[in-house]
């Protein structure tokens, strides 16, 4: 936990870090990781002082992330992201990445999508939705690996937390962005890394 008491990090998210370590220190599998730590995120997110505070925080539209926390022992991150109304998500996958993703204020749609074709043709993809869950502050969905999905954004400004098994974003990690319309599929980095310090 932060011990630079001239510049503390907001409480209930310096404990949520606390939390998460300990896990991380106790288990060795991601996917149980990811499990154990979905209700701490669940109660995270549903912490009003936390949603007060991200009224302030930027937008991150254009392919951005706000980096609030890498781990420098377990190497898991937290990140925030800013959508504004209305924002077209593009269907993706994080790799090998598990990635736990909770919104904070405002409503956001997770759409996920099962792939038809068999991979076999480079650069082609048919992808089709299955499932769209819409969620509101304290709704927490847990993407496996190599799981497609977007995220939509509602009719107001929205607010998530994002917990990742490892750092994503430019230089990383290559991830597969998904075009329905076109049938095809690519290989790109991640999100552009914001620092973001949580602090009151």
């Amino acid at each position: 936990m932060r011990t630079d008491m001239t510049n503390p990090r907001l409480p209930a998210f310096d404990t949520f870090i606390g939390d998460l370590r300990a896990i991380w220190a106790a288990e060795t599998d991601d996917r149980r990781r990811m499990e154990r730590a979905k209700p701490l995120l669940e109660r995270l997110v549903r912490d009003d002082t936390l949603k007060a505070h991200s009224a302030r925080w930027p937008s991150t539209e254009g392919r951005k992330n706000l980096l609030l926390y890498v781990d420098p022992d377990h190497h898991f991150v937290v990140n925030g992201v800013v959508r504004m109304p209305g924002r077209t998500g593009s269907v993706h996958d994080h790799a090998d990445a598990w990635v736990l993703y909770g919104v904070l204020d405002g409503t956001e749609s997770l759409e996920r999508f099962e792939r038809l074709d068999d991979g076999s043709r480079p650069g082609h993809a048919e992808v089709k939705l299955s499932s769209v869950t819409t969620g509101s502050q304290g709704k927490v969905d847990l993407v496996a690996p190599r799981a497609i999905h977007a995220e939509q954004g509602g009719p107001t400004r929205s607010v998530a937390i994002i917990v990742r098994s490892q750092k994503l974003g430019e230089g990383t990690v290559l991830q597969h962005q998904y075009d329905r319309d076109a049938n095809t599929v690519v290989e790109r980095y991640g999100p552009t890394q914001i620092p973001y310090d949580l602090v009151g």
